[in-house]
């Protein structure tokens, strides 16, 4: 359809978030002293990575397992789940944006018989965990054919919006209707939902494929004048994204927070100096296009979990350096600081040696220790911490989690 068409369309999605109510203040745990301590984990929903455990359960089954992650949260003394509630443009509420996702049913739009967001809010406060909802902005599909999408979905209806990619479908961050519309699609979930935060993970711009190119060349000729180049106009698209999302889930729940957990690396300081004294092969501000040192520096977001994925000493990238430069990063900021990690790595035998040891998450938190912009930490992921290979979260547990704690606030 034309352009017309579609920014109608994304008009529409506003309309709506207009009549959405307004809550006065974000529920949840409630009372006492906020503790600085956050104890968190993901669970994913994309491929049905920790739950549903296989689309196509019963809604009973679906609810049950659920049920059994934010109880193996209580018992490892954690208090925040981080659930992946839009994996894939797709919805896990009955959302009037998107269709239900394919990983509770196998077939995306089929009403799975029950709210799955709904329960997991009243659910996780019943247990005295904080629940943020988590959400992937621009991701369609993680297949590159537009067919196999409900034939409701907004992706057919303006197939303008889509760029496939490295065997993917995307939303293209450049076209203004497209941040719109996914911003009140997220929104939706935000106004109806007693929600303590909203959450986006490393995806913005795709991770670079080699020998592709993502193809925003019409956005980017209509939109990108006045830009020194098509990253640095990129870049904006993505901040516009941040600083938008940050107003309006603060408009539509007061108290509810918005935070980003992305890859760990912002930049090399081979790239910058300002950059870490790392070498990795993907840098968030030159291959996502995501400034996630600025959005942390300026306060645009009130939390950042990097995703420090690797193990003290690891060459390219040094566990213990990237919590250093991330604590410089935050200090001063408004932006609390949690740091993402790897525990889906403990025990893993294609994983380098430090990670087939008890103790290597256990030292990450003593080590994290040392930074008082450390706020707390969040582990990859659900099913990892219910199958605790070789005890990794136990030893954390036992070393550091003698008690319960309060999550942030």
């Amino acid at each position: 359809m034309g352009r017309v068409s579609r920014r109608a369309f994304a008009v529409a999605a506003l309309s709506a978030f207009t009549a959405m109510p307004r809550a006065s203040a974000a529920s949840g745990r409630g009372g006492g002293a906020p503790d600085p301590e956050m104890r968190g984990v993901w669970i994913a929903s994309v491929a049905n990575r920790d739950w549903p455990s296989k689309a196509g359960l019963s809604a009973s089954q679906q609810r049950a397992e659920l049920l059994t992650h934010l109880d193996a949260a209580v018992r490892n003394r954690l208090n925040t789940v981080f659930f992946q509630v839009r994996p894939t443009a797709d919805a896990l509420w009955p959302s009037p944006f998107e269709p239900w996702s394919q990983y509770l049913t196998g077939t995306q739009g089929k009403d799975p018989g029950w709210d799955p967001l709904g329960t997991a809010v009243a659910e996780a406060h019943a247990r005295g965990l904080q629940l943020h909802a988590w959400f992937n902005p621009y991701r369609i599909a993680v297949h590159a054919d537009p067919s196999r999408l409900a034939a409701s979905h907004p992706a057919r209806r303006f197939p303008d919006w889509v760029v496939t990619y490295g065997g993917k479908l995307f939303y293209n961050p450049g076209l203004p209707e497209v941040r719109a519309f996914v911003e009140y699609a997220m929104l939706d979930a935000v106004a109806k939902y007693p929600v303590d935060g909203v959450h986006f993970d490393d995806y913005f711009y795709p991770y670079p494929v080699a020998g592709q190119t993502f193809g925003d060349d019409d956005a980017y000729a209509e939109y990108g004048g006045g830009f020194p180049d098509r990253a640095a106009w990129r870049r904006d698209n993505i901040d516009r994204l941040v600083r938008e999302m940050a107003d309006r889930v603060r408009e539509v729940r007061p108290g509810t927070r918005f935070g980003i957990s992305p890859f760990g690396v912002w930049r090399n300081a081979s790239t910058d100096p300002a950059g870490s004294d790392t070498r990795a092969g993907v840098q968030t501000y030159d291959d996502l296009h995501a400034d996630t040192r600025k959005w942390v520096r300026e306060g645009w977001i009130d939390y950042v979990v990097p995703q420090l994925y690797w193990n003290i000493g690891f060459a390219a990238a040094d566990y213990a350096e990237l919590v250093r430069w991330w604590a410089e990063v935050a200090n001063d900021s408004p932006a609390q600081l949690y740091v993402g990690e790897a525990l889906y790595k403990a025990g893993d035998p294609a994983q380098p040696a430090a990670w087939q040891q008890t103790g290597e998450l256990s030292r990450h938190l003593t080590l994290a220790k040392e930074y008082p912009q450390v706020r707390g930490h969040v582990y990859f992921a659900a099913k990892d911490v219910a199958a605790d290979r070789i005890g990794a979260m136990a030893r954390v547990v036992t070393d550091h989690y003698g008690r319960p704690v309060a999550p942030p606030l």
